[in-house]
Order: structure tokens, then C-alpha cells, then sequence
């Protein structure tokens, strides 16, 4: 025990999910060799698991789960070391997103992602890198998944999407004047699709706007509700849709306050023209 590496849950996902599977095992009582009999790996491969010299599979993790009795918890903080640079939550998200029969977006300072263009997208990431807050290689993922979001509304039956941009989205410069103009360009265009309505919560709104940060509702192909907010250091996922039906009601005042469509696109006109 003397000898033991002292671990960093804060130094990353992995390392924390090395503690947590310290902890554990030490609570149940097991050596590294008595839990890696248990999971089919020798107790070296829990060694270098828990002290981050190794990247646990999902196998791993599945079997860890099933050993220890934590449902999916280690199925799931490997899905986040996976998805590196993505907030806790949004990999199971973004599921259900692809399924979603009606989408609803409130999104402040940024486009959202079903909204951006490429060029938007990179000029974002672009510079997300350059402030050292991901790599080049997170930066790409996240290039690949806007696409893939975006994928899911051409499928056969696509969903209604119902989004409210903070009037900041659209006022704030991304890149340079041709990828705003662009991007703008192309939320015009979207609002014109069959199943979408676009609007503005302009500043006036003043406190009479319901959220403070982004908010997304889904209702699923069984009518079943689930919401996803995010704060600057996660996501979370809300599966129970008794706690999202007032989230659900604080969205419809939120439309109801904005501008309406055709306000809103003649807002996003101006700002296009450069007269507002």
C-alpha cells in the first residue's frame, strides 16, 4: 500500500475513472488479481487500467460493471473518455437526437450546430484551438459530428424543428464577414423548410426570457419527452418526462415572447445586408 501511485481524478477522464475503479475495488475488498479474475484480465491489466497507463474497452467496462454491481457507470465514463472533448452526456444525447420526431433549440452566443454551416463549424473550433481549449484532433471530431447531426434531417421522415436563437447568435461575428453572411444566408433558408420554424428572442425580451442557457426538448417517435442543457463544464440529460413537461411549457412563452417567424427573418435580412 506504501507504494502505491497517489491518482488525479481531476487530471482527466481517464484518471478519473482509474480512482473510481480503485475505490471500488477496494471497498469490496479485492486485489487487482482477484478483480481481474473476476472480469477475465490479468490484475497487471487492472494496474495500468487504474493508474491510467492503460485505456480501458468497453468490454472492460461492461465486465467492471457487472462485477462491481454499478449498473452502466463505468460502461458510461468510458464513453466520455471515447468522445474526449465532448461534454459528459451529450454522446447519449445526440442518440436520441437521431431518433427525435420534434426537435426544440434555445441556443445563446453560437449558431447551433443543426444550423451551422462548414464554415462556420470550423471557424468556431478554429478558434477554440487557438485559445488552447482543444486540440486540433478534438476539433476535427467535433467538424465530423455537427455533420453527422445535421445528417438526421434528411432522413425519410424528418422531424419538426422547432429553434429560438438568442438574438447574441446572430449579432455575434464568427469568422470573417463571409461566413456570417453565410451562415445567415442559410438560417433564412432553413426557416423556409416544411418542418422548421426559426425565431429571434431579441434583447428586449428582456426578463420576460424563460432560460439562461441553451435548452433542447426532444419528443420521440412515442410521444415520451426528455431535455438537454448544458452549462459550461457538462451536459445533462433529462429522461423523465414529468420533470420535462414544465420545461416543455417555459419553451412555448419563450416562442411566444420572440419575434415571430417572418419577424425574425427579416431581422436576420437586415443583419445580412449589413442596415441593422
Amino acid at each position: 500500500m506504501a507504494n502505491r501511485k497517489k491518482l488525479d481524478p481531476d487530471a482527466s477522464p481517464a484518471a478519473r475513472y482509474g480512482d473510481r475503479l480503485r475505490r471500488l475495488r477496494d471497498e469490496h475488498g479485492w486485489t487487482q488479481d482477484e478483480l481481474g479474475e473476476r472480469i477475465g484480465v490479468t490484475g497487471a491489466h487492472v494496474s495500468a487500467v487504474e493508474t491510467g497507463r492503460r485505456p480501458p474497452t468497453q468490454q472492460f467496462s461492461v465486465s467492471t460493471d457487472k462485477a462491481l454491481g454499478t449498473g452502466d457507470l463505468f460502461e458510461r465514463e468510458w464513453r466520455e473518455i471515447k468522445h474526449g472533448s465532448l461534454l459528459e452526456g451529450f454522446p447519449e444525447y445526440r442518440m436520441f437526437e437521431g431518433r427525435a420526431s420534434e426537435i426544440r433549440l434555445y441556443e445563446v452566443g453560437v449558431i447551433p450546430g443543426l444550423l451551422q454551416t462548414p464554415e462556420y463549424t470550423s471557424a468556431l473550433v478554429e478558434s477554440e484551438v487557438r485559445r488552447g481549449a482543444i486540440t486540433p484532433d478534438q476539433a476535427n471530431e467535433r467538424i465530423a459530428i455537427v455533420a453527422e447531426r445535421q445528417a438526421t434531417l434528411d432522413r425519410s421522415r424528418p422531424p419538426l424543428v422547432f429553434v429560438v436563437l438568442d438574438e447574441s447568435c446572430i449579432r455575434r461575428p464568427m469568422g470573417e464577414a463571409s461566413v456570417m453572411e453565410q451562415q445567415l444566408e442559410h438560417i433564412i433558408a432553413f426557416a423556409g423548410l416544411p418542418d422548421t420554424v426559426v425565431q429571434v428572442a431579441h434583447f428586449a425580451m428582456g426578463d420576460r426570457r424563460p432560460f439562461n442557457l441553451p435548452i433542447t426538448v426532444l419528443t420521440l417517435p412515442d410521444r415520451s419527452l426528455m431535455s438537454y442543457a448544458e452549462s459550461a463544464q457538462r451536459g445533462h440529460l433529462e429522461r423523465d418526462s414529468a420533470s420535462v413537461v414544465p420545461i416543455l411549457r417555459a419553451y412555448h412563452q419563450l416562442q411566444a415572447e420572440s419575434l415571430s417567424q417572418a419577424d425574425s427573418v427579416a431581422m436576420l435580412n437586415q443583419l445580412r445586408k449589413g442596415t441593422s
